[in-house]
């Protein structure tokens, strides 16, 4: 019986091994275009796989509910690569040892606000206060803090407007780290918010959030239930023929995060 039960612990032993040496060691990456033929996670109910085929067109896709999971699943060497757009892939990276966003882009895009078609006049106050914001440095300041190479986005500066013109209704989804996101304390902060609120003060009017689905976000300001929209928004030619976009404030696009 003991030589019987060493035979059956043997076999066992040796399965495992096998088994594991199965699942090869993926390649070391540097350069995007080594991901060509790689696994690449992208997260469900985005046109992230569409974008990546353009550039990289032998691919093949693993899909998971969430950015996070795509990234976690690279961590974990489930998955060559993730793609995204690249500031939230550094958001992740930022706070998840071991991942590293690839420094070629896949696609180059550029975010900003939309407004409704006919109000030129928030177009060009929004325009003007990134500017500003530019010129005094506040910008740099907001990349500082929204974008750090590890740890957390700091806190938001309070931005207080007064308020007597009214109200500035912004439309945004908060599931846009760093651009869009709810905090600790439960209130929705984000780069996109900062930016916001100092188009709120200079319009001396008090901005109210009204946080929705991404997808709900152009219907909702068309029908005038809010003023502006952001949440990391790549300006696309499609989307400009339903609303009217600010100058870009942010250059990023598709990228790709591998595990380093």
């Amino acid at each position: 019986m003991p030589g019987k039960v060493f035979r059956i612990l043997m076999v066992v032993v040796f399965s495992s091994f096998f088994m594991l040496s199965g699942c090869s060691k993926r390649e070391k990456l540097t350069k995007l275009q080594q991901l060509d033929g790689k696994e690449i996670a992208i997260p469900t109910g985005t046109v992230a796989d569409k974008l990546v085929l353009s550039k990289l067109p032998n691919v093949r896709f693993k899909y998971f509910n969430s950015v996070m999971d795509a990234a976690m699943a690279v961590k974990y060497g489930k998955a060559d690569a993730a793609a995204y757009d690249e500031p939230i892939l550094k958001n992740i990276a930022a706070k998840n040892s071991g991942l590293v966003v690839l420094s070629e882009m896949i696609t180059i895009d550029n975010y900003g606000f939309a407004v409704q078609p006919e109000n030129q006049e928030l177009k060009k106050n929004i325009d003007l206060v990134v500017g500003d914001l530019k010129k005094n440095g506040v910008y740099d300041d907001m990349m500082r803090r929204w974008f750090p190479k590890t740890g957390n986005p700091a806190p938001m500066p309070v931005i207080a407007s007064g308020g007597t013109k009214g109200v500035l209704r912004l439309g945004t989804s908060s599931v846009t780290e760093p651009f869009s996101f709810v905090d600790a304390s439960g209130g929705i902060v984000g780069f996109d918010i900062e930016l916001a609120r100092y188009v709120a003060r200079k319009l001396d009017r008090k901005l109210e959030i009204v946080n929705m689905d991404f997808g709900a976000m152009i219907p909702a300001l068309i029908s005038g239930k809010v003023d502006m929209i952001a949440a990391c928004i790549t300006i696309t030619d499609e989307r400009a023929k339903k609303v009217l976009f600010s100058d870009p404030y942010y250059i990023g696009g598709i990228a790709a995060v591998i595990n380093e």
